[in-house]
């Protein structure tokens, strides 16, 4: 089937070419291969076939700093488990800190207005001395440190700190509550655990140290607590056995510090599952995996340079904050926010962007799809002119998300669509400066990485939905799952499905010219009379309805047959009647196809999410066939659920619908 493409928004100044980092990358591979290179899909395909001198390139290209260099780009040759760098040492931390001025490093806005700032040479000043700290503690190679923690300067300086002494890091924001915090902590057994003291959302303040203190009773290994201050200042007293974060960093001999030389594949962080159909499995990835891949992505894919300042709206809790902090080693200038974008007016994210001359903003597809349905027009209120490109990830953006950013926030913007996710902590399909860009459509794959979509036969096929695979082993791949040692778990979870290809459970559709649309998890792909439909199918018809706040869509067997129910948020006080329940089903028909009209159209309140906003739809097919949710504190709104246990228990009562 040809889909109908999207209208092209934006497209490349043709000067581009030679000022951005893909086209001087892509000048210096076309003279290492000897070879044209005409299109972009010619170098995409170069770096995967050649894919040790794309990587032993790009290393030279992006200055990336080993102790040890290394002898070749790839020891052992598995799918999964290939040795890159062997024999190799560096630091992460070395390398994200290479930029030495009194430039700003770090901007920290928090929702009270409180702003804060770090120069890079202050940075690195601090970071030694928490290293040092650390050291002083006993703390070094191979040993774990949580944080219940805010998006903060401190919280980077630990992140850092860590990583320049060889411990591995670990974070939940703290609108985690106790149980899924400890959850995840417990697993690691950390000696130490930093917090926050209180943290802020929609103007409420939140305080942090009762669950704190339960972590510190479930989690036996911690040995040290560590207390920093929300903006900076404390608004508790600082319990008798705990130490606040400044009289922690004054435990160092002043000594000069050193990073540690430490293996490519050393563990950096342990990142975890969002725990929706269990108990979240930790993800370990590598130092040099994550800062590789970073630095490919930011430079080549989002064209991030020093003169840039990046905002990422982001908790602790989600792999972007991963990703933001190694945009330092751009010697860019960060934002740290922590609050809810959308406070105190949903405008409120774009008034930070004007103040601070955000260039790169990013941000989650909801926040987008929010501003569109409520007729936002930041551009005509805010001077955005500076903004050149708009990120966008957490679930797929619509066509109207795309055609929003380009008539609301400015015509000079790239709408970057970019997904990957905690698996590989980075992106399998992202933006492109080089390329046009397509309403509801994502630009390109990454370079390095052998992205297809395989039928159920595990063929490949283009123009057509199938499962997004990788075909290839990338640097960012995790190093294994924790507590896995024989690595059933993490099998299971990548490489059940194709065997020796890496599955990632998200289901795409790619163009000829190597775009993409993204159609939601295959785990909740919806199959009436037996084909394949994604949710975002659904979700992107309906964005036209103006009275519609959002959607969530499953699949349910009724008598051995699947039909699609439909849940519908609305924004305005009326209910959905029967002349609601006929414009859905009208615009559904209208946009997609018959199949794709849902039988059972159910108004509710709120729709589940997980902490990092994607739609929580395998939960709610759970519900409708009387199943538990395995683990309901992973995610960010669990009392909605009441209401689709309600609708459940009285459908089965009634036999009505369903």
């Amino acid at each position: 089937m040809n889909i109908r493409r999207g209208e092209i928004i934006w497209e490349p100044d043709p000067k581009s070419a030679h000022n951005c980092f893909l086209g001087k990358f892509w000048d210096e591979a076309r003279e290492h291969a000897n070879t044209p290179l005409a299109s972009y899909q010619d170098l995409h395909r170069w770096s995967v076939e050649k894919d040790e001198d794309f990587w032993k390139l790009f290393c030279k290209f992006a200055d990336m700093k080993f102790h040890n260099p290394p002898s070749s780009i790839r020891g052992s040759q598995k799918m999964p488990g290939t040795e890159w760098f062997p024999n190799s040492t560096l630091n992460y931390t070395e390398n994200v800190l290479k930029t030495k001025s009194c430039k700003t490093a770090i901007v920290e806005l928090t929702e009270d207005q409180n702003r804060r700032t770090v120069s890079y040479n202050t940075l690195s000043q601090s970071v030694d001395k928490f290293a040092q700290t650390l050291e002083h503690h006993k703390i070094g190679k191979g040993d774990h440190v949580a944080g219940y923690v805010t998006n903060s300067l401190e919280t980077i300086i630990a992140f850092l700190g860590c990583a320049a002494v060889g411990a591995i890091w670990s974070s939940c924001s703290p609108d985690f509550g106790s149980h899924a915090a400890i959850d995840r902590f417990d697993q690691l057994s950390p000696k130490l655990l930093i917090v926050t003291d209180r943290y802020q959302y929609k103007g409420k303040t939140y305080d942090c140290i009762p669950v704190a203190k339960a972590i510190c009773s479930a989690v036996t290994s911690i040995q040290t607590v560590v207390l920093a201050g929300y903006g900076g200042t404390y608004s508790n007293p600082i319990p008798n056995d705990w130490i606040a974060w400044e009289k922690f960093l004054d435990c160092n001999d002043g000594s000069c510090f050193s990073y540690r030389k430490l293996p490519f594949a050393h563990p950096l962080y342990v990142l975890f599952s969002s725990g929706t159909t269990g108990t979240p499995k930790g993800i370990i990835h590598s130092a040099g995996g994550s800062l590789i891949q970073h630095r490919k992505e930011h430079m080549l894919h989002v064209d991030l340079t020093p003169e840039d300042i990046l905002i990422y709206y982001t908790t602790c809790g989600w792999m972007m904050w991963n990703w933001l902090v190694s945009a330092l080693a751009s010697g860019c200038t960060i934002v740290l926010y922590d609050g809810s974008p959308a406070y105190p007016t949903l405008d409120s994210a774009w008034e930070i962007a004007a103040q601070e001359s955000v260039t790169i903003f990013g941000t989650s597809a909801p926040y987008i799809e929010a501003c569109m349905r409520n007729n936002l027009n930041p551009n005509k209120v805010h001077s955005l002119s500076q903004i050149k490109c708009v990120l966008s990830t957490g679930s797929p953006l619509s066509s109207g998300g795309f055609r929003w950013i380009n008539n609301s926030v400015g015509t000079q913007v790239r709408t970057s669509s970019i997904s990957g996710g905690t698996d590989i902590v980075s992106c399998f399909v992202l933006g492109n400066p080089l390329l046009p860009v397509r309403a509801g459509e994502i630009q390109c794959i990454g370079l390095g990485m052998d992205v297809a979509a395989f039928n159920e036969h595990g063929k490949e096929i283009t123009s057509e939905k199938g499962e997004l695979v990788c075909k290839n082993h990338i640097p960012c791949m995790p190093i294994s799952f924790w507590d896995d040692p024989h690595n059933e778990k993490y099998m299971a979870a990548y490489y059940s499905k194709f065997p020796g290809v890496w599955h990632h459970g998200d289901f795409i559709e790619f163009m000829t010219d190597g775009s993409s649309i993204i159609y939601g998890r295959s785990d909740s792909t919806l199959k009436p009379g037996g084909v394949r439909i994604g949710t975002a199918e659904i979700y992107r018809s309906l964005e036209s309805i103006a009275w519609i706040k959002d959607t969530l869509a499953v699949g349910h067997i009724k008598a051995g047959t699947e039909i699609i129910v439909l849940f519908v948020v609305t924004s305005d006080s009326r209910d959905v009647d029967n002349s609601r329940e006929k414009a859905i089903r009208d615009t559904i028909r209208q946009h997609t196809t018959p199949r794709h009209i849902p039988q059972v159209i159910k108004q509710v309140l709120d729709v589940p999410r997980t902490r990092s906003g994607k739609l929580a739809e395998v939960a709610i097919r759970r519900i409708l066939s009387g199943l538990q949710v395995p683990n309901m504190n992973a995610l960010a709104n669990p009392e909605c659920l009441d209401q689709y246990i309600t609708i459940s228990n009285n459908w089965r009562e009634t036999d009505d619908s369903l």
